[in-house]
């Protein structure tokens, strides 16, 4: 089912409501959720739906995912934790071990990806 209009407006308001200091608040967006969920507006289940979509999206923003084709030394994760810091703001870091990507780094912060990989430069030349 379509979400309408007036579902999407209201879910956006109430995200909006569960960010305090540019940051999602987990306990704010609990209570929001928990008084949705009593009051039973129309189309509270679209609206929970999307909010918990808005939901994600934000913290997928602050979620980065860095995969490397070898184990990666501390000194290398903390360096490059410090370097997605200073130019994204705070966020988490997350280091995969990946052996297909032959050499190199891949970075997913939120729905960008930066391939530094071996195997992604092996795709291009097979595609050209």
């Amino acid at each position: 089912m379509k979400l309408s209009r007036e579902a999407r407006r209201q879910s956006k308001e109430l995200f909006d409501m569960s960010i305090v200091d540019g940051r999602l608040d987990e306990n704010r967006l609990r209570m929001i959720a928990t008084e949705v969920i009593e009051r039973k507006p129309r189309h509270y289940i679209q609206m929970l739906k999307f909010l918990a979509r808005l939901t994600r999206l934000e913290v997928s923003r602050h979620h980065a995912v860095v995969e490397s084709a070898a184990p990666l030394s501390n000194e290398k994760r903390s360096e490059i934790s410090s370097n997605l810091t200073t130019k994204f703001g705070q966020i988490t870091t997350e280091f995969r071990h990946s052996p297909h990507l032959i050499g190199g780094l891949r970075v997913k912060l939120g729905s960008n990806v930066w391939d530094g990989s071996i195997q992604s430069r092996l795709e291009t030349l097979k595609q050209s």
